[in-house]
């Protein structure tokens, strides 16, 4: 996809910030091009990563969450405060990479399952019909060539049942009777705690029970149900896990995204004084892995070199020249997310592809009550959203979910038992939402400050 393609894209899920989604779209394009250049060139490109700063709920998370879709990339979305300085308690930066390979290896085992899905749902048809019309037994009567044509006759006959059966079971005829199936009964979950700096030795181990055999119960399954089961038994043989696991070794290396929120929570200020577990520390094991490293995992060595990083924050309480100047140079990309306006909530309401109106027209539609939002409405609601964010605590879009939610607390609880009300051509229920209604609910709540900070 070229860049202007990946914001259009982006634009049907994010309003506005378009430096930030111009440079993400840039470093996914930037890829394409490393792939069309010549070795040895080619190992010397590394990705240029990016550092998003903005308020909360402007869309950063979201950005990066859609571009490894777009593109069907192994990506995970890590917190900075998760993580501790090694041998100290936490987690370690390494397991990073080792989560990034296990979203890869998903992935494949999916994929792969996907092209085998019909081999698949052919061996268990087969199962499923050797359960229906068990194979006769073979009979030690006769001899000779009328034994011979005895037999023949009776494999005609099977095969020509067994054919019926199999137009039946396609159609559907026979989802509903009920047959004996003998299943695996998983192994139970065994969760292990283990020293700092262990993690991948407890992983292991973990690993390995998990692969003990469990016990086969015989279950009465309708033939629907057995058909799934069956079916995900056989995909599993059928995956060779050898080419999954180099395909995800190779997909995490050359197309991982990983990223990192709340960097600015373990930037290190100057008026802080202590032991920096999980501030500059952090910032030191990070460094070898966003300039490119070497990690073992349980399916083999992975280099980080042409992983993409993308890191955000707030800096509300530091500024990006808080981090160590090492890791400063390691994101030389930085875009400015800016806060939303009341254009921007409005956009939000009614203009993505899951817009918040959407979704709960939906919901209520459900319970046959059709929503009708007038444009007033939708203009007052952004205003009030855009107005306690300025007046408490600035959330962003995230804002719009508490307002919607108190706008239509009433109607939500009462919607099944809503009395007479005027019905359209479709016979749904309706009801109009204008701005005298949104008012109501909201006006109050909104200017008085006290309110605002512990309803909206």
């Amino acid at each position: 996809m070229t860049p202007r393609e990946i914001v259009s894209e982006l634009d049907k899920h994010v309003v506005g910030q378009q430096a930030a989604k111009r440079a993400v779209a840039v470093a996914l394009r930037n890829r394409w091009r490393r792939a069309q250049v010549a070795e040895p060139l080619r190992q010397e490109i590394v990705p240029r990563n990016i550092l998003m700063i903005g308020p909360t709920g402007v869309g950063k998370t979201e950005i990066a969450r859609r571009l490894a879709k777009l593109v069907h990339a192994p990506f995970i979305k890590v917190e900075a405060t998760k993580f501790t300085e090694v041998g100290y308690v936490g987690r370690d930066v390494d397991t990073i990479i080792r989560d990034l390979l296990e979203v890869a290896i998903k992935q494949c085992r999916d994929s792969a399952k996907r092209k085998l899905e019909q081999q698949a749902l052919d061996a268990a048809e087969d199962r499923i019909l050797d359960i229906l019309l068990p194979p006769p037994r073979a009979s030690g009567l006769g001899s000779g060539l009328s034994g011979q044509h005895s037999q023949e006759g009776v494999d005609t006959a099977q095969s020509s049942t067994r054919q019926k059966f199999r137009k039946k079971l396609r159609e559907g005829e026979l989802d509903d009777r009920e047959i004996e199936l003998e299943v695996n009964q998983p192994a139970p979950a065994l969760e292990m705690m283990g020293p700092a700096g262990m993690e991948e030795f407890t992983q292991q181990l973990q690993q390995l029970f998990s692969q003990m055999p469990g016990r086969k119960k015989t279950r009465r399954l309708r033939v629907a149900e057995a058909m799934k089961i069956l079916a995900d038994e056989e995909a599993a043989k059928l995956v060779n896990e050898d080419d999954i696991r180099s395909e995800a070794l190779e997909r995490v290396e050359q197309q991982g995204i990983v990223f990192i929120d709340e960097i600015d929570k373990i930037a290190t200020r100057s008026d802080l004084h202590g032991a920096d577990v999980s501030r500059q520390g952090v910032q030191r094991d990070l460094l070898p892995l966003v300039e490119g490293t070497t990690v073992n995992t349980k399916y083999g060595a992975i280099k980080t070199d042409h992983i993409l990083f993308i890191a955000s924050g707030a800096f509300h309480l530091s500024k990006p020249s808080d981090l160590i100047p090492e890791f400063q140079g390691r994101f030389p990309i930085r875009v400015e997310l800016q806060a939303l306006t009341v254009e921007d909530f409005e956009r939000i309401l009614q203009a993505t592809d899951a817009s918040l109106l959407r979704q709960y027209e939906a919901l209520m539609g459900a319970e046959g009550l059709h929503l009708i939002f007038q444009p007033q409405a939708v203009r007052r609601l952004a205003e009030i959203a855009h107005q306690v964010n300025e007046r408490t605590e600035n959330i962003g879009a995230r804002r719009l979910h508490t307002v919607m939610e108190k706008l239509l607390e009433e109607i939500g609880f009462d919607a099944s038992v809503l009395p007479n009300l005027k019905r359209d051509e479709n016979g749904e229920q309706s009801i109009e939402i204008d701005a005298a209604f949104v008012d109501q609910r909201l006006a109050e709540a909104a200017s008085r400050e006290d309110l605002a900070r512990y309803i909206l």
